[in-house]
């Protein structure tokens, strides 16, 4: 599925019936080997597999999970996008809280630098603006399994996920003109790059597994149930697909 297609679905109110299983496809995919999608550990907690870019458009799956370790932020957790948001929750509870940032602030009052982020490949350039502010906690939403959302561009904001450390979703982005991707960091940070990283094969695969598996079970309508015999793949040995499997009530690997 592309974006224009996933939008339908979530416009129509459709999205559960069909969102689930092609997200578990992609896990499965990209597990076995059989993608070259990769799945890299993102500044902000998450891991992301970039399913499509075309253009203003791209898609990608967000999976935050205690299989892969965070990658370490030089900035804060505060950021706002280039681009118009609209999320599909596949499973867990992420919870958006809106920031006020006021600009100008008098000397002793500031407690923040804001960064652009400017990507290419899989470095960020993270670059020192001087404009320095302070922000507080404003509107938060709230969105569980099912769910779906949007966030305008040039908003700033933070992402939590509750009730434990899981959760997943389908997020679709829309590049806006003349928007840019924002970071709050600390006043004293010049600019610097980052090289976004890849966790080790095995921790991914565990890690897509199990969000396979939490697909499955929290849509259990949604995804096949056939189980293929056992074949190799370059991880090693595997009985089906992850979303073929009957789900895991713990909810743990094996």
């Amino acid at each position: 599925m592309r974006y224009e297609e996933i939008r339908r679905e979530i416009d129509a109110g459709t999205a559960a019936r069909t969102l689930p299983g092609w997200a578990g496809r992609v896990l499965d995919d990209v597990a076995a080997g059989r993608s070259g999608v990769p799945a890299v550990r993102h500044p902000l907690g998450f891991v992301c597999l970039p399913v499509e870019r075309d253009g203003d458009l791209g898609v990608c799956l967000h999976i935050w999970t205690p299989e892969v370790s965070p990658a370490p932020s030089t900035t804060s957790p505060v950021h706002c996008h280039s681009w118009d948001l609209l999320s599909f929750v596949l499973y867990g509870t992420v919870r958006n809280v809106r920031m006020d940032v006021r600009a100008g602030a008098a000397p002793g009052e500031a407690t923040r630098q804001v960064f652009e982020v400017v990507s290419q490949g899989d470095v960020d350039e993270l670059r020192a603006t001087g404009r320095v502010v302070r922000h507080s906690p404003g509107l938060s939403s709230t969105h569980r399994t099912g769910d779906s959302y949007t966030l305008p561009a040039g908003v700033f904001h933070t992402t939590l996920i509750e009730d434990g450390r899981e959760a997943a979703t389908v997020a679709l982005g829309r590049e806006t003109p003349g928007g840019g991707d924002l970071s709050l960091g600390p006043l004293d940070t010049p600019t610097h790059r980052v090289r976004r990283s890849r966790s080790d094969h095995a921790a991914t695969v565990r890690a897509l597994r199990r969000s396979a598996r939490r697909i499955a079970a929290a849509h259990p309508t949604s995804v096949p149930a056939s189980v293929p015999a056992c074949a190799a793949t370059p991880f090693g040995v595997g009985c089906g697909s992850a979303t073929d499997r009957p789900p895991d009530p713990t909810g743990e690997t094996p």
